[in-house]
């Protein structure tokens, strides 16, 4: 089990390199990068930054190797906002996470067929709409 303390190092991490990304870091290839999560190791001297960056697979390998280049700076930041005796050693991974939900949603749209789709929001049209006892009452006003 992680320890309070280990869980709120990661989001501490996760709010300075996010911040330092977001306002500070001027390198022209770490653009549309959202850091998801962070993984502290339990000595707190290592940190996993898992980051999504929109864009294909050759505009995230080179946002990740801008990300690597700036990592002392990063850390840097962290040592700065962050009161500890060791600051983490940042490492980054591309999280798969954001691309792996968009692969499963068109995967389940091509398995679905679409008349059965269309006919589920026609039921539920029905659910909502009015009862034959409410058009009765329209028809005699």
């Amino acid at each position: 089990m992680t320890s309070r303390r280990v869980l709120k190092m990661a989001e501490a991490v996760r709010q300075v390199v996010s911040s330092a990304i977001l306002f500070e870091l001027k390198d022209p290839r770490v653009r549309d990068v959202t850091v998801t999560y962070v993984e502290v190791a339990a000595d707190m001297r290592s940190a996993k930054v898992h980051v999504s960056v929109m864009g294909d697979e050759k505009r995230q390998k080179l946002a990740l190797r801008g990300l690597e280049s700036a990592a002392g700076f990063l850390q840097a930041r962290c040592a700065d906002k962050i009161d500890t005796r060791y600051t983490p050693k940042l490492r980054f991974f591309l999280d798969q996470g954001v691309k792996k939900s968009i692969e499963v949603s068109r995967i389940l749209a091509e398995v679905l067929p679409r008349d059965e789709a269309a006919g589920d929001s026609d039921r539920r049209e029905e659910d909502f709409g009015t009862d034959s006892a409410d058009e009765q009452r329209a028809d005699d006003a």
